[in-house]
């Protein structure tokens, strides 16, 4: 498990980060780099890379709880007075160093005491001095690339097909009605909630965009999410597919738009949010990720004393301890790397044990769709076979992959 570095600054990201600001012109620009990026089709189809771009003016900023004790924990279960303990503190310590709490945006209470605010870099590193500070780090956008748009297998389709097991639900023995009263916390740019292959339940969920074309909770506008909810549970119902724990609950979370971005600050509002809200035995699947964070990694980390974590290992073909949250480590915490059908490496799969725990089906792999169903590859399609296992129950040992790159082959997670 890692520690916080205390009283330090922390600028850490992918190799090759581009500065964004939070304004309108810096979105359409980040749009546009996106839409660039070309990832080719091969017979492993759609392949959801991830990148991570620094933004400029905003950063995460812990508190020490050491020194101020923490400052929620007599509201209990009232998650929305302990955010506003923490925000009472973070503007006392703000307006300590003349600087306002209007630049604080968001608020944690549950897996760190901290904000996310904008400010200089010069204010930053003063604020970074202060001894209530743990540490402060720069935030970043995350981004899928390319934006997705229907795969090889298409999306439509609706009830007319007759439903069929995708071969990774096979591999990993899933399937079976799930009859407990768990639930799947799907972090992710949201569930297509009228599905008719899903049971979602949009009113415990939780939005990071409070206003535009990503405020609604009941729609997915990328398809990702969608994707990701029905490998963990589909409902068996003789259309379309089937899910690991075929029926149970699905809540969305979302943290990425309708192009698959998100920043480092909302994706930790959302950890926060399923820490405060969920219930012991219940599973959180993050099949997303990018440069490293020591705040998403520790906010993970915190959290799963309360849920078990999925998280998707990464498709750079790299080592994961790079990425977060793929390199959080701790117990009820899994990062998941892929294979293809016959137990074989994805050539595109991140690698390394630790923090890779298991590795699950990611190439080819058919799922719910909005509208539809669709087929698309990566390590975020492995990751929900693991949260779907773990809902449940343990995950048993079902074989090693084949051609692991670290020479350490992972184990293969069934039921």
């Amino acid at each position: 498990m890692k520690k916080p570095l205390l009283k330090r600054m922390v600028f850490l990201a992918s190799t090759g980060l581009i500065l964004f600001s939070c304004s309108d012109e810096s979105q359409t620009e980040m749009e546009n780099l996106e839409n660039s990026i070309a990832v080719p089709e091969t017979e492993e189809s759609v392949i959801f890379n991830q990148g991570s771009y620094e933004i400029d003016g905003s950063y995460i900023v812990v508190f020490d709880q050491k020194v101020t004790g923490d400052v929620g924990a007599k509201f209990g279960t009232d998650y929305k007075s302990a955010k506003g303990a923490v925000k009472q503190l973070a503007t006392e310590v703000l307006g300590s160093l003349q600087m306002k709490g209007e630049i604080i945006d968001r608020v944690y209470s549950k897996t760190l005491m901290g904000v996310s605010a904008r400010m200089s870099s010069a204010d930053a590193a003063k604020l970074s001095g202060d001894n209530r500070v743990a540490y402060i780090e720069k935030d970043q956008m995350f981004t899928l690339a390319p934006p997705p748009g229907k795969g090889p297998g298409g999306g439509g389709g609706g009830g007319s097909a007759a439903q069929e097991i995708p071969w990774g639900i096979a591999r990993v023995n899933g399937g079976s009605s799930y009859t407990g009263n768990n639930v799947a916390w799907i972090i992710d740019s949201g569930i297509e909630s009228t599905h008719e292959d899903l049971n979602v339940d949009v009113s415990r969920g939780y939005n990071a965009f409070t206003n535009g074309p990503d405020s609604d909770l009941t729609v997915d506008k990328n398809g990702h999410g969608t994707h990701v909810a029905g490998t963990v549970a589909a409902i068996d119902n003789e259309i379309g597919v089937v899910g690991v724990a075929a029926g149970a609950t699905v809540i969305p979370v979302k943290v990425l738009d309708r192009r698959g971005s998100g920043s480092y600050s909302g994706v930790i509002a959302g950890i926060d949010f399923v820490a405060a809200n969920a219930s012991n035995g219940d599973v959180a699947n993050m099949s997303l990720g990018g440069g490293f964070s020591q705040a998403v990694n520790d906010a993970v980390i915190n959290a799963s004393s309360v849920v078990k974590f999925a998280i998707a290992a990464g498709n750079e073909s790299a080592d994961a301890n790079g990425s977060s949250p793929a390199s959080a480590n701790g117990n009820n915490i899994y990062t998941i790397s892929a294979m293809s059908e016959g137990d074989i490496w994805a050539s595109f799969s991140n690698y390394g044990n630790p923090p890779v725990d298991f590795c699950e089906p990611g190439v080819a792999i058919k799922s719910t769709w909005p509208g539809g169903y669709n087929t698309i590859s990566g390590t975020s399609m492995a990751s929900p076979h693991a949260c779907g296992l773990l809902l449940l129950g343990n995950i048993s040992n079902g074989g090693t992959v084949s051609g692991d790159p670290d020479g350490n082959a992972d184990t293969i997670g069934v039921n």
